[in-house]
């Protein structure tokens, strides 16, 4: 048997143990789609500086750069002559309280007895409202500042400062043992999925967008669908393109802010389309084409008396007839598509192509076109 007959037989073989999926051609709803250019950004109001409320002296950081943190967890620590003046007076305050209010029941026990008068009761009274007023004022600073002030037994110099919402450090700013003023940034954080699709839309569609519209990204291996949110009123100078942002409202894990990709805006009212599997596509000879199954191959085989003949032919040097593929391709016009579905023409609703692992299919046509040179 020859070589190349023998080699295609084998191949034959191997795909025909290789389960292809088999799908078959139907109406699919699409919207019209243009492809864009796009980048990952955030907005500057999804990046948090966290800030201290008074001066101090920066001892200790909780976290470090890369870290995802919670809201409220505790990201450094200060060490503050004001806090530590704060909470002994409001320790002291407590103290002068218990004394006078223990000396107001005195002089309204007396009063009460006709041996002491009503203005003694009132200073007494008005001494101790003036006491609370400013345990109240103290208690308020104090719980500004993250310090439960029922909770404290001594003074104590440290600040505390807490992440005020979920997401990841991006920068230490204060080198450790530095003197931190007031309103001073300490750290920097990025919200958690605040991440934005900044995508450039030519001007002939800048009308036919609207938000809400959809926009596919492929990050790495994944399709991330967004949906617009703004259409900024000011051209793009680099691109001369109108920009789009779409908001990710998914969890994407190692997103880079910054980085270009290719994005697919969906948009205006539905079409119905005869279409196919995105996966069925496979790019051959400079066109789209979809692999269909081969109906010679339904025909029934030639018998013993065939194979014999084949034989005798070959032993006398004439030609044989080559293995034939059992799919062939269909060449295809793309016409619109979503994440999943093309539009095609070329092909007929209900007819059978191959909806994936294309790769098999093309891979033994081409060894047969081979076969069929290669004498």
């Amino acid at each position: 048997m020859n070589k190349l007959l023998l080699a295609s037989l084998i191949l034959a073989s191997s795909l025909l143990a290789t389960e292809i999926p088999i799908s078959k051609v139907s109406l699919h709803k699409f919207n019209k789609s243009v492809a864009l250019n796009a980048q990952i950004i955030q907005l500057s109001n999804a990046q948090q500086s966290v800030t201290s409320l008074v001066a101090g002296h920066l001892e200790k950081y909780y976290v470090k750069p890369a870290q995802k943190v919670k809201e409220g967890q505790r990201v450094a620590l200060i060490e503050s002559i004001v806090v530590s003046k704060m909470s002994a007076d409001y320790l002291a305050l407590k103290k002068q309280l218990q004394a006078t209010d223990k000396n107001y029941k005195s002089v309204k026990k007396l009063y009460e007895k006709g041996m002491t008068s009503m203005q003694e009761l009132n200073n007494q009274e008005i001494k101790r409202s003036k006491i609370n007023a400013q345990l109240t004022a103290l208690e308020s600073q104090l719980s500004t500042l993250g310090i439960k002030a029922e909770k404290l037994k001594s003074a104590t110099a440290n600040f505390v400062l807490y992440a005020h919402s979920a997401g990841t450090v991006s920068a230490l700013l204060q080198p450790l043992h530095s003197s931190i003023n007031v309103s001073e940034p300490v750290i920097n954080l990025v919200k958690n999925q605040a991440y934005y699709i900044k995508s450039f839309l030519p001007l002939e569609y800048a009308t036919k967008v609207k938000v809400g519209d959809k926009i596919v990204v492929k990050y790495e291996t994944k399709d991330i669908v967004t949906h617009v949110t703004q259409i900024l009123p000011k051209i793009d100078t680099t691109t001369q393109r109108v920009v789009v942002l779409s908001s990710v409202d998914e969890k994407v894990e190692n997103f880079f802010i910054n980085t270009y990709l290719k994005s697919t805006v969906y948009f205006g009212e539905e079409s119905t389309h005869l279409a196919v599997k995105k996966s069925a596509l496979s790019f051959f000879n400079n066109e789209w084409v979809v692999f269909v199954p081969n109906e010679e191959e339904h025909e029934e085989e030639s018998g013993e008396e065939g194979h014999e003949e084949h034989e005798e032919g070959s032993e006398h040097g004439e030609h044989h007839e080559e293995h034939e593929a059992p799919y062939t391709l269909a060449v295809v016009k793309i016409i619109a598509e979503d994440e999943n579905f093309v539009a095609v023409l070329g092909l007929q609703e209900g007819q059978e192509y191959v909806s994936a692992k294309s790769y098999y299919v093309k891979s033994m046509i081409l060894k047969g076109a081979l076969g069929e040179h290669g004498h």
